[in-house]
């Protein structure tokens, strides 16, 4: 029988675990087409395909208006992950489509992420790696974690996930959110603080912000001006939270100790300064790179677009 519905996919990851995403659409009556980086740009694919999609499980692609506008036949973008800032939801509104993401499902993976970021910046370990392939041995010094302060700029899913893991730490967990978790401060014997007073206390820093007008170059150089000469600063989250060009002059300068980026403005970050930087890690976007993530955001995303098809509702749209 023929399918009902056809599907795009741009999200690199979907299905890679196992193919019951896959299975769970077919069964819903769509057809699915997943679009590769190899056969050309993503954008200029979108453009041939979208105006026969039904819906498209998207991955960090752009989908703009003028792409939108083309897409005739679209009810719903599924998100393959929790942030949306490179979908324009007014425009998405405007031509009827629903946005839905995927809350909860990578923030395991991420969280663990944040945390070996934390670690591989504080003891140097990138640099040490590199430096005894090169036969060229260092012992660079480092810092500890144990019993040191956790700034978490953002204490949702992710961020609690963070404060957790660096529970076994010892450390004493800052947080700052518009929303305040009383079972978590319990918890992790967690205080609510000022940005102002975490940027000056914690050693070590972690943001799980969405990128919004509001959020964008969160940190610039007067915030790493009050940060600590020892303290690391680590970003899973967005691009453009952190000025990069203020950043680079604090950590040439020495204003700061570290960095660890997982999340530029340009991804990748080819020919940037922060590449340049030995006291700064980049990582390619990875946080939900596992295979336990790659399984929960195909299923939570393929679910998202049969709610949409078959209702037109979804109770992780974000329109």
């Amino acid at each position: 029988m023929a399918a009902k519905y056809r599907v795009i996919v741009t999200a690199r990851s979907f299905g890679k675990t196992d193919s019951k995403a896959r299975e769970l659409l077919e069964e819903g009556g769509c057809s699915v087409i997943k679009l590769e980086e190899a056969e050309g740009p993503i954008y200029e694919q979108l453009k041939k395909e979208l105006p026969d999609a039904d819906a498209v499980i998207a991955g960090l692609d752009n989908f703009d208006e003028h792409l939108l506008a083309c897409a005739g036949k679209l009810r719903v973008i599924s998100r393959y992950g929790v942030g949306y800032d490179r979908v324009d939801a007014r425009a998405a509104s405007k031509f009827g489509i629903k946005v839905t993401i995927t809350p909860g499902a990578n923030g395991d993976s991420v969280a663990d992420l944040a945390v070996g970021l934390m670690l591989a910046a504080a003891r140097n370990i990138p640099m040490m790696d590199a430096a005894i392939r090169a036969e060229a041995q260092k012992r660079p010094q480092g810092v500890e974690m144990f019993k040191k302060t956790l700034g978490l700029v953002g204490a949702g899913r992710i961020g609690r996930g963070v404060a957790r893991r660096c529970r076994g730490f010892d450390m004493n967990i800052l947080c700052y959110d518009v929303c305040q978790d009383e079972a978590f401060k319990g918890e992790c014997r967690a205080e609510y603080v000022s940005f102002e007073r975490l940027i000056r206390e914690s050693d070590f820093i972690t943001i799980h912000l969405p990128l919004t007008e509001e959020t964008k170059n969160m940190f610039g150089e007067r915030e790493f001006a009050m940060m600590k000469r020892d303290a690391i600063i680590v970003n899973t989250a967005r691009g453009g939270i952190i000025d990069e060009g203020a950043l680079c002059a604090a950590l040439r300068g020495g204003v700061i100790r570290g960095a660890a980026l997982d999340a530029t403005i340009s991804e990748p970050p080819y020919g940037e300064e922060i590449l340049t930087l030995p006291n700064c890690i980049v990582t390619p976007h990875a946080g939900a790179a596992t295979r336990e993530a790659s399984s929960k955001m195909s299923l939570m995303s393929a679910q998202n677009v049969l709610d949409v098809l078959a209702t037109g509702e979804c109770k992780y749209a974000v329109n």
